[in-house]
């Protein structure tokens, strides 16, 4: 997803949003897929000016920043939001005429940002959505599903892996930190997503603590893969080539005080203590979204999460 702002124009490539308001706005005009507006000053639009979307039957926000444009959706419900993404999702899925080209979507966002969720949710939606939208299937034969998620999770380093580092201790109290998963080797499987199509990927068991080898199929008949994870828009290091695998880059914000009280809950239901939930938290958990937030910038687009 391409985003750029000159000193006169916002371009908002949403092939399927119609362009409802704008504050200063003097023209609206479209045409290939993109709306665009003509704004009566030469200044760039101030951080209180809004961009307002309406997609299909829910209105979706776009902020305007000084130094970069990029779309932040918000809605009443979280439902709104899986809809308003899967509708923008499905054109691309059905417009895409050889099987083995996939559109990669990087989703990243702090734990407890709610990733998993809705990179689920969405995908669901996109495969009831997409057979309406293609004819190219039998209305007979039942359609292929066309999306699926890949979850960064199953990059974890081993246990084993951990136990052999210099830190044994620290290295588990900080698993789930950025040194602690294999980026190498997740950047590879996304690059053979992309020259073959197709790949097995690895998941993560909670319950043994471990990947699942070759437990996540993304086949040829997937069109819109969605990956899921932390970490996947830093800058440093193999994390910036792994970023740069995505067609789209979007992130789910959420105040991080509300996304530890989640992360706090996690832990204490999988049976630690209040106690030592709240260390780890502190010790690791917060500092690694403290961490994931500095990658916001390097969005496309910002989902708004709706607390519940």
């Amino acid at each position: 997803m391409s985003l750029f702002t000159t000193s006169t124009r916002c371009y908002v490539p949403s092939p399927d949003m119609v362009l409802l308001k704008k504050v200063g706005a003097s023209q609206c005009y479209q045409g290939s897929g993109v709306s665009m507006f003509a704004n009566k000053s030469r200044s760039q639009p101030s951080l209180s000016q809004s961009l307002v979307l309406k997609h299909k039957k829910y209105p979706v926000q776009v902020l305007c920043s000084q130094k970069k444009v990029i779309p932040i959706v918000e809605a009443r419900s979280m439902d709104e939001i899986y809809d308003t993404l899967a509708e923008r999702l499905v054109p691309t899925a059905a417009s895409g005429t050889s099987t083995s080209v996939k559109h990669i979507v990087g989703l990243a966002g702090p734990p407890g940002a709610g990733k998993t969720t809705i990179a689920s949710e969405i995908v669901k939606r996109v495969n009831k959505i997409w057979p309406q939208k293609s004819c190219s299937f039998d209305s007979q034969v039942e359609p292929p599903e066309i999306a699926v998620v890949l979850p960064m999770d199953g990059f974890h380093l081993y246990r084993h892996q951990l136990d052999s580092m210099e830190n044994p201790k620290e290295a588990h109290a900080r698993r789930g930190a950025p040194w602690t998963f294999n980026p190498d080797l997740f950047l590879k499987c996304l690059k053979t997503l992309r020259e073959q199509g197709s790949v097995y990927a690895p998941s993560f068991d909670h319950g043994v603590g471990d990947p699942v080898e070759d437990d996540v199929f993304v086949n040829v008949q997937h069109k819109v893969v969605i990956v899921e994870g932390n970490y996947i828009l830093l800058e440093d290091g193999t994390w910036k080539e792994v970023s740069s695998m995505f067609d789209e880059k979007w992130f789910v914000d959420l105040d991080i005080d509300i996304a530890m009280e989640r992360v706090l809950k996690r832990h204490i239901g999988t049976g630690n203590t209040p106690e030592l939930a709240k260390q780890r938290i502190e010790y690791n958990d917060r500092p690694n979204a403290e961490l994931v937030y500095k990658s916001k910038k390097n969005a496309d687009l910002i989902i708004k999460s709706v607390a519940l």
